[in-house]
């Protein structure tokens, strides 16, 4: 499945293997990927000129800041914006708070890729 090159993706995980291979499948799918270890960056770019479509975040990472509190903060910035997270682990009541579809990891690239192109034919926001 190769997306269009005028869809772009923000990938923020604090697991630099996880995120740079799968940065790599994102990319050789044919989307633009921008990647942030945590939350710093990711606004950083969030509140550049750069258009991201979609959120790919990490529900768990180190520090004050979970996938959940950026995905409101970055919507705080770009409300229309589409959210997937992406987490390892077991989270009683996620599904009340979330702002898009929960994968678990290990996630295989079809599911992803999968994951990516329904979330892009929603409506955004």
């Amino acid at each position: 499945m190769i997306a269009s090159t005028a869809k772009h993706l923000l990938l923020v995980d604090d697991d630099e293997a996880f995120r740079e291979a799968t940065a790599a499948t994102l990319r050789a799918a044919g989307y633009g990927v921008r990647e942030a270890p945590d939350y710093r960056l990711a606004l950083e770019i969030l509140e550049g000129a750069e258009h991201i479509d979609v959120l790919i975040v990490d529900l768990v990472m180190p520090g004050a800041i979970n996938g959940l509190a950026l995905a409101r903060m970055a919507r705080m910035r770009r409300p229309g914006l589409r959210v997937i997270y992406i987490s390892g682990f077991d989270i009683q009541g996620f599904e009340h708070e979330t702002l898009g579809t929960l994968l678990r990891k290990p996630v295989s690239d079809d599911q992803l890729l999968t994951e990516i192109a329904l979330t892009l034919s929603r409506q955004p926001g």
